[in-house]
């Protein structure tokens, strides 16, 4: 059985072949599926305004959509706010405390089993895997930035999941969902149950705290719950796309407590780690892609790991209407155009970089990966890490794990020794120029 949202995840994958660009970013992109009973598929949507727009005028074509993914017509679709609705998770919550079951529930997908770890976020991870084994004492707050899309709310759930399974009372929230209740708990006087709620608990988390930022009645409700919680060794966990002495509109006093802790960013990941991430997600789905296929999607989204989940999703949606299997040609055309970008005419892949330079040194591209240092290897190795740098948007770190686990610094230098030895030497000039020309498309 899959999940609500892994059927959303394949619905949405469809429906960006559906609906232009401008629509999909602005009225799908940020929603999710939260559950699927008894024939009522539930989809989480940001606001109200949301809802409304999709209720009046996508409705049809979203159930459409569901029901040939669920091979099911009798289908209700409901659009809902906020992500609080119980979601079937797999804990056994038959044994739990009752104010345990009682809370909302986690992405079953959100674990920690299901993070991909790379160098990217491998200190983030191991803090929060801490904070989930021993909460209220090993980083108190734990505070997690970064970017959007890059796994900091996929960590949050995890913690959840953890605590909850040892019936901690565990709460996660969004900054606007305190927001919002933080307000309408003043307007209908309900201020002793907005207490209750986020103060008798053993555990808080906050997803995107930058929210309160400038609300100055929000801020002050948060600094009494976090004096409370900490005061009490129970344990706080904040998200943000920012450090706090980058949140110009924050209170010093409840900046100064956020940095109490530790402190901890998640980065985009590097290639090695787009790549682990594509294949764990594909063979979740149960898709069998091959890795030249989950490659090309690596190469071309770097930044967010959504939307590399979305150039998965959307190839495989791409390749069922077309009822096909997911070769790189199918791959190159499902992608072309996702999010504003096009591969780059003649994109060059890393391995037949590395065959055309193996080609014109005469030796293997094993050899120019291995630890072999003599002058002819070694030059290879260097005009290989030269002419993977001219590429569009890899990194040093990239080029280094590319080429047998070197260091940035090592890449750097190479690609400046190259640099200065083709304008001295008319040989080493030619053969760089007769690779290039060699990896332009005929």
């Amino acid at each position: 059985m899959r999940s609500a949202q892994e059927i959303w995840e394949a619905a949405l994958g469809e429906l960006q072949l559906q609906i232009n660009k401008p629509n999909y970013q602005t009225w799908l992109q940020g929603t999710r599926g939260i559950a699927y009973q008894d024939g009522q598929f539930i989809i989480s949507v940001p606001n109200a305004f949301v809802a409304e727009y999709l209720d009046k005028n996508q409705r049809s074509l979203i159930k459409k959509t569901l029901i040939g993914l669920v091979h099911s017509s009798n289908i209700k679709v409901q659009f809902q706010t906020g992500s609080e609705h119980p979601v079937p998770t797999t804990e056994n919550t038959h044994h739990q405390d009752p104010s345990v079951r009682d809370l909302p529930a986690f992405n079953p997908k959100y674990t920690f089993d299901s993070f991909v770890v790379g160098g990217s976020n491998r200190m983030a991870y191991a803090a929060a895997l801490g904070v989930a084994q021993n909460p209220g004492h090993s980083y108190n707050p734990l505070f997690i930035y970064g970017g959007a899309g890059l796994g900091k709310t996929h960590l949050l759930q995890a913690i959840g999941h953890t605590a909850r399974s040892n019936s901690i009372r565990a709460l996660y929230v969004s900054g606007e969902h305190f927001t919002n209740d933080f307000v309408d708990a003043v307007r209908q006087q309900r201020t002793n149950e907005f207490r209750s709620k986020y103060r008798d608990i053993d555990m808080l988390m906050i997803d995107d705290i930058q929210f309160i930022s400038g609300k100055e009645h929000t801020a002050e409700s948060f600094f009494h719950t976090f004096n409370e919680l900490h005061n009490g060794n129970r344990q706080i966990v904040i998200t943000s796309d920012r450090p706090p002495k980058s949140m110009p509109l924050l209170e010093d006093r409840l900046r100064s407590r956020f940095e109490w802790g530790l402190t901890v960013d998640v980065k985009p990941p590097d290639l090695k780690t787009r790549r682990d991430i594509l294949k764990a997600k594909s063979e979740q789905a149960g898709a069998g892609i091959l890795p030249d296929v989950l490659d090309i999607i690596a190469q071309q989204v770097r930044e967010n790991i959504r939307e590399l989940e979305g150039g998965l999703n959307r190839i495989i949606a791409y390749a069922r209407l077309l009822q096909t299997e997911v070769t790189p040609e199918i791959a190159t055309r499902a992608l072309a155009d996702i999010g504003g970008r096009t591969l780059p005419s003649g994109h060059i892949t890393p391995d037949a970089l590395l065959d055309a330079v193996s080609e014109c040194f005469q030796i293997t591209p094993e050899l120019i990966s291995s630890r072999r240092r003599d002058k002819q290897v070694a030059l290879a190795r260097q005009v290989a890490m030269y002419l993977l740098k001219q590429q569009d948007g890899y990194s040093l770190a990239e080029i280094g794990n590319l080429l047998g686990g070197r260091n940035p610094s090592t890449v750097s230098h190479a690609c400046e020794k190259v640099a200065e030895d083709i304008k001295a030497s008319p040989l080493l000039r030619h053969r760089v120029m007769d690779i290039q020309k060699s990896l332009r498309p005929r």
